[in-house]
């Protein structure tokens, strides 16, 4: 990666990083798969549940709620008998989509070989995400 170096800062530390902000929002296995998932429409607990195949739905919950604390998605619940609830990505979470283009590009391109389905840039899935 060239001569760059690394210098240390007395000003450094982890709260003070862009990076480590922006990994405290998106970081983790699933927030980038959830936010993918609701890029473009809005959508209910159930579907995101059954579409991302490994999470576990108190896993699901906890991503939720921490996306929606910081503002990156917003929960609608209808007032219906059931209940209903979708999210959908807010302005601000919008402006994250970029980053997870990058990543969705980048796996595509160093995915294995015999992985023959990935997830649709739409937020569709097709088997892998």
């Amino acid at each position: 990666m060239g001569n760059s170096t690394i210098r240390k800062t007395k000003d450094f530390t982890p709260g003070n990083c862009p990076v480590v902000y922006c990994m405290n929002i998106i970081g983790g296995k699933w927030k980038p798969s959830i936010i993918h998932m609701i890029r473009t429409d809005r959508n209910r607990y159930s579907l995101l549940l059954k579409n991302i195949t490994e999470i576990s739905k108190q896993t699901l919950t906890n991503q939720l709620r921490e996306l929606e604390s910081d503002g990156i998605i917003e929960r609608i619940i209808y007032a219906e008998i059931p209940p209903r609830v979708e999210y959908k990505i807010t302005p601000y979470g919008s402006s994250i989509l970029p980053i997870i283009d990058s990543m969705y590009q980048w796996g595509k391109q160093h995915m294995d070989s015999d992985k023959k389905s990935y997830c649709d840039v739409d937020g569709g899935l097709n088997g892998i995400l």
